[in-house]
C-alpha cells in the first residue's frame, strides 16, 4: 500500500488539511490488515485486504451506514472505500476506545436499533460473516430465510469441507423442522449487527457504546442477543435493561442454540478444530428438544 498516495486521496476527497503521513499497525482481527493512519493531526482507521475483496468492504460500509442511519448506536463513520494496485481498503474515523460498554447504556441503544424494522428479512446486498460470504436475498418468510441462507448454506460448506455426511444429514433434519422452534413466535425484521460478539463492541471515551465490523441484515433480534452469549456473556444486568425496551420471548433460550449453530458451523468451516464436534452437539440437542 502506498500510504502517501492514499493520504493524498483522502485529503482530496475529504477536503482535509495536508500534513505528515504516518502509519502504525493495529492489533485485532485475523481477516484484514489494520492500521492507524495519521495525516498531520488527523487520525484514521484503515483496513486492507486483497483487491478482489473490495465488495466485502463496500458491504461493510453499507452495514455501518445502515446502523448510523438508525441514529441509535454509534458506529465508525466510513470515509472512503476503494482499491490501489493489488489492495482494497476501507478508511474510517479512528475512535479511541475506553473498554467495555456499560450494560445500562448498551442495552437501550441496541434495543433501539432492533426496533428499526424493514418490511422483509434480508439486506440490500450480500456481505460476509468473518471471511465467509453471507447471502441476504430478501424474503417474507424468516424460517425459510434461515433455512436457506444461514443454516443450509453453512451445512453445504461443511459437507464440502469434509466434515462427513452425518453432520450434514443431522443438520438437514433440523433444517426441515425449523417450524418446531417458532411455535407461537413470529419475529419481525429488525436491523441487526449480525456478528455481535464481545470483540465487536466497545465504549468510546465518553462511555457511549460503539459497535463495528458488522455483518448486517434485517432479521430476528434474538440472533444478535444469542451471539452476545456465544463467546462471552454481556451479564444479566444487560438483559434486564434490554427487556425494558424490547421484550424477549420465552422461547429465546432454545432458539439461542439454533442461532448460534450458524456461527459455530461458520467457525468450523473457517478454522476446523473442535468446532465441527461442537456443531454436531448443538444439532443433537436441538433435535432432542424439537422432536
Amino acid at each position: 500500500m502506498d500510504w502517501q498516495l492514499l493520504a493524498e486521496q483522502a485529503i482530496r476527497r475529504l477536503g482535509l488539511a495536508a500534513g505528515d503521513v504516518r502509519t502504525a499497525p493495529v492489533a485485532g482481527g485475523d481477516i484484514n490488515q489494520a492500521y492507524r493512519l495519521d495525516i498531520g493531526a488527523q487520525r484514521f482507521f484503515v483496513k486492507i485486504n486483497r483487491v478482489e475483496l473490495l465488495p466485502m468492504f463496500q458491504a461493510e460500509r453499507a452495514g455501518l451506514e445502515a446502523i448510523a442511519g438508525s441514529k441509535t448506536i454509534r458506529v465508525p463513520e466510513v470515509l472512503l472505500t476503494g482499491s490501489q494496485d493489488a489492495s482494497a481498503f476501507i478508511v474510517m474515523e479512528y475512535i479511541e476506545f475506553s473498554g467495555r460498554p456499560a450494560a445500562e447504556r448498551m442495552a437501550p441503544a441496541l434495543a433501539a436499533m432492533h426496533n428499526c424494522y424493514h418490511r422483509q428479512f434480508g439486506f440490500d446486498c450480500d456481505d460476509h460473516i468473518g471471511s465467509t460470504p453471507q447471502r441476504n436475498r430478501f424474503s417474507d418468510d424468516w424460517i425459510e430465510f434461515w433455512r436457506q441462507h444461514r443454516l443450509g448454506y453453512q451445512l453445504q460448506l461443511a459437507e464440502r469441507n469434509g466434515f462427513g455426511t452425518e453432520l450434514a444429514e443431522a443438520g438437514n433434519r433440523l433444517a426441515q423442522n425449523l417450524h418446531l422452534y417458532f411455535s407461537g413466535y413470529q419475529p419481525r425484521p429488525s436491523l441487526l449487527h449480525g456478528d455481535l460478539w464481545s470483540g465487536n463492541q466497545a465504549a468510546d471515551g465518553a462511555g457511549n457504546p460503539v459497535i463495528f465490523d458488522p455483518a448486517c441484515y434485517y432479521g430476528d433480534h434474538e440472533t444478535d442477543l444469542a451471539m452476545m452469549e456465544l463467546f462471552g456473556h454481556p451479564g444479566e444486568s444487560f438483559f434486564a435493561v434490554y427487556r425494558e425496551h424490547f421484550p424477549i420471548d420465552a422461547g429465546y433460550r432454545l432458539r439461542r442454540e439454533l442461532y448460534n449453530l450458524y456461527h459455530v458451523l461458520n467457525h468450523a468451516n473457517l478454522f476446523g478444530g473442535g468446532y465441527a464436534a461442537q456443531a454436531r452437539d448443538l444439532i443433537d440437542r436441538l433435535l432432542a428438544h424439537g422432536g
